[in-house]
């Protein structure tokens, strides 16, 4: 009897807009169960073959290939004995259709991914390796850092998304296909825009049908970007995908915009500009961020953290060989301050592994009958470090609570809390028709705000 097909044909990183030109390439039968970060997709393989465009089957192997891909990546990244959170069971359980939407979140019990039909295109967000990879971003980050997860920060929660965005572009990166196309369309300036740079050109497209302010011109998100950091505080909850404003997906632009250009800097150090550079150059970036998450402590102002934790980290593990293109990364996104940047950081003793605080706020113009608890970002900073202010120096750091009470509200004003029916309905503002990101429980004789799950949605109209 012959050997049974291996192999499949997949994306590389996005099917691209209605009218491209892109073709899927054929990969090996991708292998889910691979420890340590085993998935499991809710629906039956089908044979391991070359299926039509379009089908069934072709949507399962190239989502497949993508988790693999993108597991595969992280586990040899991630400290030994990193695993998903608990919740998600020994695998991270898949559902690739689940209904019609245009969305695709992760809620600690597995990644879900939805379709809906647009101008007579069905698209699938399941069916791009771009938003895959995202996805299975946010499960690698709660893994390595779950008290990322509850924590009530704009900057905690933009980073969650620029992870998932870095996890997009460093998963596709292990591709040599797609980076021998990126230092082509780019000469090698990694920074330019392309198809490393743009996220989910696909659903980027579904989404601006019909609220064309919604995202970027040519994507959901575009990495090469000029994004200038402000105190998320001081911006609006919402804005036009051409303006930047405290929404998480909005704010996450700023870091990943850094992130861009950092590793198009790194990738100039190497003495051979080709794809096998390109390919060290994602794993030691990579190795780089993971390091940095795994001891920045969890505070309001966590992106100029995390930058001088990599900025430490490249010291500790390269010997500093990275470190302009850190800096230049940072400071042009004013990430860290050109004080923060020059002046060398005077670490304090060390808490990232501390439980975080939890904090009573005034809900009553919330409508609701009784303080509430929400889990603040209040781990002591590490480094006395901020991000740039928009004309001269440095920000102010705001105090945990004040930061929470922010978020808070941001939330609330976007429609994003369920107060399942704790809230006075006659004084409440209530979005009934948005998939919610967080609830209100009672815990005894306390309301607490809680996490349900980090939704990728743009956030729309209710």
């Amino acid at each position: 009897m012959p050997p049974a097909p291996s192999s499949i044909l997949a994306w590389e990183d996005d099917p691209g807009a209605p009218g491209s030109r892109r073709h899927p390439d054929a990969q090996p039968r991708p292998t889910l169960a691979a420890a340590p970060l085993p998935v499991s997709i809710d629906a039956k393989a089908p044979p391991a073959r070359e299926f039509k465009v379009g089908s069934p089957e072709f949507r399962y192997w190239v989502a497949a290939e993508a988790l693999a891909r993108g597991a595969q990546f992280w586990g040899t990244i991630l400290p030994k004995g990193t695993r998903w959170h608990s919740t998600n069971g020994a695998r991270l359980p898949v559902e690739l259709d689940e209904d019609v939407d245009l969305n695709a979140y992760y809620d600690r019990h597995g990644l879900h991914f939805f379709h809906d039909t647009v101008k007579g295109v069905t698209v699938y967000s399941g069916e791009s390796p771009d938003v895959v990879c995202h996805e299975l971003g946010h499960a690698v980050l709660d893994g390595l850092r779950p008290q990322l997860w509850d924590a009530l920060s704009a900057e905690v929660a933009a980073f969650h998304e620029s992870f998932g965005d870095m996890s997009a572009m460093l998963s596709g990166l292990q591709l040599q296909s797609l980076r021998e196309e990126v230092l082509a369309e780019t000469a090698s300036r990694l920074d330019r825009s392309s198809r490393l740079s743009r996220l989910a050109e696909q659903l980027g497209w579904a989404v601006r049908q019909g609220h064309p302010d919604a995202v970027d011109r040519d994507c959901l998100r575009n990495a090469s970007n000029s994004f200038f950091y402000t105190d998320p505080l001081k911006l609006p909850p919402t804005a036009p995908a051409a303006t930047l404003s405290s929404e998480p997906h909005s704010f996450s632009r700023v870091f990943t915009g850094a992130f861009l250009n950092i590793l198009a800097g790194m990738f100039r150090l190497q003495k051979k500009r080709d794809q096998a550079a390109l390919l060290d150059t994602s794993r030691d970036a990579a190795t780089i961020l993971v390091t940095a998450i795994k001891t920045t402590p969890v505070v309001p102002t966590y992106f100029s953290q995390i930058a001088t934790h990599m900025i430490s980290a490249d010291a500790a593990t390269f010997r500093g060989r990275y470190r302009d293109a850190l800096k230049g990364g940072f400071v042009k996104h004013g990430v860290l301050s050109l004080q923060a940047a020059t002046s060398p950081p005077s670490p304090a003793p060390g808490a990232e592994d501390a439980p975080l605080a939890r904090i009573a706020l005034p809900a009553a113009h919330l409508g609701l009958p009784q303080e509430l608890f929400v889990t603040a970002a209040s781990h002591p900073k590490r480094f006395a470090v901020t991000g740039a202010a928009p004309d001269v120096g440095g920000t102010e750091s705001p105090g945990h609570d004040d930061a929470a009470a922010a978020f808070l509200e941001d939330l609330v004003r976007r429609g994003e809390v369920d107060f399942n029916g704790h809230a006075v309905a006659e004084t409440a503002v209530l979005a009934p028709k948005r998939r919610k990101t967080h609830e209100v429980v009672r815990e005894a004789d306390e309301l607490v705000l809680v996490r349900r799950c980090i939704d990728c949605g743009v956030t729309l109209a209710p």
